[in-house]
């Protein structure tokens, strides 16, 4: 009897030996055909599975007779089952074809290269902060955009006043002058209209930020030496948005901002609108505001008219008006007196209007029409001294595009004025100017092969006071496989040389003499960068995506704000050069509802100057960013943030601290609404508790440079509709 049993289990053992199966696959991209390394197969209701290799090929093995489903899929396609019949007849692997995710792909369209193509199929090295990461950035500085862009790898926003909290954007360390900012690719924030701008911008209404590093004038034009940043507003679709934001801080400041959208048949709108209050603070207790006293208001509306498919017009015009009053606590709460007196007051009225035209010419083609006009009031207040002025600026381009299977070509010309008249209040000489720059430009996209796509460009800019500027570019996007790509790129750039700059505006203007136009030449720049990316899944959870960048740009003919005779102030233009190189990784690891962003930036930035070489202050030279993302969707996200500063040279000769920032953000959602709370600066991080913001007296200070937070932790929560 107990060999008969034996005999049965033995032939059962032997019976289900035979009656498994291995599946065989290929697994390609359904356009390019190239292999999806990483993608994965998995029988339908079981935990069997495997991963395909770099050539796209796996193995399933132990799958049962009969009838099963296999599901395919791969990060950023659209997921595939199929049914075979096992045993299975054909030993050859089987090709499967994925399809990407074009929702996720058109969410991804970069605007600020000028070209159709998506941020994965543009030789131009492009950086994106949109949906989720814009609104979680939003819920730690509702009020303004700073902290969106500081917290960005290779990517610092310089503090130039210790009392108004005003602060310019420096890339992979260069002066906050050598980048241009731009609203739907319109350069709104130029000259004495880039004062207080960081500090003004709410997020609320922006679709996405686009970042371009390194040489970008062929793109733009002058101001984009350093690179670009790019503020794209939102706009109408066929279903209604409609969003309220409410915040406050611990600082006693308010936010309060709404964002109305639709699209209808004929017309669609955006409205946005914000007001923002900020109280006097001073955490460190030494009697001046780390964050000043202000009132703003903005309004942005905009009215689309759809006349047909092919044609479309939008108009509209944003308002920023601001009060703001940094300096003696005493003096702003109105019980100032001799002793506590010293002030900077900042009014400010910033006013432009937008007009843009698309029509398509055909399938092919199109043609786009666009004008920007902008009028900026600003008015410096300090004991004994008054700066104040208008500067009035248009911007205007007509240009056509043209795209066929393998290549897109476009080509343009703009005419930029920029017109600067200061208030004249007594006998020193004003610094005004009267620029007009006319620019045409042309650039092609060829997609050579499927794994080497070409983009070459160039402009030609004739300034009246400074002549013509020859600006050619090229890049070039290598795509090994679905896994590794690698861009290259390099170009010219210039600068028209202004008196707004980071160092004149940490003096307020005061005694700073107008250029010297006929001895002064424009400041040129030569750059490139080469990068590599590489993507992959270390398992059916786990994936990493890994990007260095390589950079250099060097700045020919600087200029350099220096003291001159009697307390005056003078730019010169020293014999020699400023260059930054450096690196910049990021490694971004997902796990399930985890996600883990590392961000290094090396930025050894020199100044050459007559034969000698320097540091350049107020450069980190080295940065570390920290994010630790848990996100259940649509239910709960919680964000733990740490940045680490090393130590910075400063104008004065000394060396600052190094220093780390921490912070806590915490969001819960609902289907209409969350709210969120946000721990900014949990070490309480401030330059005045390592070190000093001023020498001399409190009625008469003399400001130091500020490397390093002065408003230390502060917590700031809030209430976000969705209608």
């Amino acid at each position: 009897m107990k060999k008969i049993i034996l005999l049965l289990i033995a032939t059962f053992n032997i019976t289900n030996i035979f009656g498994q199966n291995t599946f065989h696959a290929i697994i390609k991209d359904s356009e390019s055909k190239e292999p999806l390394t990483g993608a994965t197969a998995a029988v339908q209701a079981t935990s069997n599975g495997a991963s395909a290799d770099i050539n796209g090929f796996l193995e399933v093995k132990n799958i049962p007779d009969g009838k099963h489903g296999i599901v395919f899929s791969f990060m950023g396609y659209e997921q595939r089952t199929e049914i075979f019949n096992f045993p299975f007849s054909q030993s050859k692997p089987i090709e499967i074809l994925l399809n990407s995710n074009t929702e996720e792909m058109e969410a991804v369209v970069i605007s600020a290269t000028r070209s159709s193509r998506t941020i994965d199929d543009i030789p131009t090295r492009v950086e994106t902060i949109s949906g989720e990461e814009l609104g979680e950035k939003g819920n730690m500085k509702p009020g303004d955009i700073r902290m969106m862009l500081n917290e960005s790898t290779g990517i610092q926003t310089q503090q130039t006043s210790a009392t108004s909290y005003n602060s310019s954007i420096r890339i992979q360390g260069l002066d906050g002058k050598y980048t241009q900012i731009l609203r739907d690719g319109f350069p709104l924030y130029a000259g004495f209209s880039g004062g207080l701008s960081l500090l003004q911008i709410v997020p609320l209404d922006l679709k996405q930020v686009e970042v371009i590093k390194g040489a970008s004038s062929t793109l733009y034009g002058g101001g984009a030496i350093a690179g670009l940043v790019n503020l794209v507003s939102k706009a109408p679709a066929e279903k209604r948005e409609l969003n309220f934001m409410l915040n406050g801080t611990s600082a006693l400041g308010l936010d309060a901002s709404g964002f109305f959208s639709q699209k209808f048949k004929k017309v669609g709108t955006t409205v946005f609108a914000s007001y923002n209050l900020g109280s006097p603070y001073d955490p460190a207790n030494i009697g001046l505001t780390a964050i000043p006293k202000f009132n703003r208001y903005t309004i942005n509306p905009k009215l689309f008219i759809y006349f047909n498919e092919k044609t479309t017009l939008n108009i509209g015009f944003n308002n920023t008006v601001e009060d703001r009053t940094g300096g003696d606590i005493k003096y702003i709460e109105g019980n100032g007196d001799d002793s506590h007196s010293y002030f900077e007051k900042n009014k400010t009225n910033r006013f432009s209007t937008q007009l843009g035209l698309d029509h398509k010419v055909n399938d092919q083609s199109k043609l786009t029409v666009k004008n920007s006009i902008s009028y900026y009031d600003r008015t410096i207040e300090i004991p004994n001294f008054r700066f104040s002025g208008v500067q009035l600026s248009s911007f205007s381009e007509v240009n056509y595009a043209y795209k066929t299977e393998k290549s897109e070509w476009i080509s343009g010309l703009n005419l930029w004025t920029d017109q600067f008249t200061q208030d004249k209040i007594d006998d020193s000489k004003v610094v005004d100017y009267n620029y007009t720059t006319l620019g045409a430009f042309i650039q092609n996209t060829w997609s050579a092969t499927e794994k080497l796509t070409l983009e070459t460009g160039f402009r030609g800019d004739y300034q009246n006071e400074y002549g013509f500027f020859a600006l050619p570019k090229v890049s070039v996007l290598l795509k090994f496989n679905q896994n590794l790509t690698a861009r290259l790129g390099g170009g010219l750039g210039y600068k028209t040389p202004t008196v707004f700059t980071e160092d004149a505006e940490r003096i307020q203007f005061r005694n700073v003499l107008p250029i010297d136009v006929s001895n002064t030449k424009a400041e040129e720049s030569i750059g490139g960068n080469f990068d590599i990316n590489y993507k992959t899944p270390l398992s059916e959870k786990l994936f990493v995506n890994i990007n260095t960048l390589f950079f250099y740009t060097q700045v020919k003919d600087p200029l350099v704000l220096v003291p001159a005779m009697e307390g005056l102030y003078e730019f010169k233009q020293p014999k020699g050069f400023v260059d930054t190189k450096g690196i910049e990784t990021n490694i971004k690891l997902t796990y399930e509802d985890f996600k883990l962003f590392i961000g290094y930036t090396l930025a050894n930035v020199k100044q050459h100057y007559n034969g000698r070489t320097t540091t350049f202050p107020l450069v980190a030279q080295h940065r570390l960013n920290n994010v630790l993302m848990y996100e259940v969707e649509e239910k709960l996200k919680i964000g733990l943030e740490a940045y680490y500063y090393s130590p910075q040279k400063l104008n004065d000769g000394s060396t600052g601290k190094s220093y780390w920032l921490t912070g806590l953000m915490i969001e819960k959602l609902w289907e209409n609404f969350s709210t969120f709370i946000n721990f900014e600066n949990l070490l309480d991080t401030r330059q005045t508790r390592f070190d000093t913001i001023f020498t001399g007296s409190i009625t008469n200070p003399t400001f130091r440079d500020i490397y390093a937070p002065v408003d230390g932790f502060v917590v700031n929560g809030g209430l976000k509709i969705k209608l």
